[in-house]
């Protein structure tokens, strides 16, 4: 069983940095391909970011890109999200993800708040 537990949220000005992490359990965590999404009120989830099983290669939305960097520590099963430049419609619920058999993501966190006042 895999469980994902996210932290870090809160509420933050615009232009603030915040910096999410997720905690993983599971028993291969090094081999799980991981990613961050977004929801926000009445809106769709968005793909957020993608980091693979080494850490060697990532992937942002356009929305996001050169402002978010995510990254993985394998050795203690976490993966972070860091958040700067943030903007009002960064405004959402921020959830991870872990694709842990190579078909698409399996598993989710719980998500964490993240709030930008203008």
């Amino acid at each position: 069983q895999v469980q994902l537990v996210e932290s870090g949220g809160g509420l933050v000005q615009a232009g603030d940095s915040l910096t999410l992490s997720c905690a993983v359990s599971g028993p291969t965590f090094s081999r799980y391909a991981m990613g961050w999404f977004r929801q926000a009120p009445g809106k769709e989830r968005d793909f957020v970011a993608a980091i693979n099983w080494t850490g060697s290669s990532a992937l942002y939305a356009d929305s996001v890109k050169g402002r978010f960097t995510m990254s993985r520590d394998n050795a203690k099963n976490m993966v972070y999200l860091q958040m700067n430049s943030l903007k009002p419609e960064d405004t959402a619920v921020y959830l991870c993800a872990a694709d842990t058999i190579g078909i698409g993501y399996d598993y989710w966190g719980q998500g964490t708040q993240v709030t930008v006042s203008s």
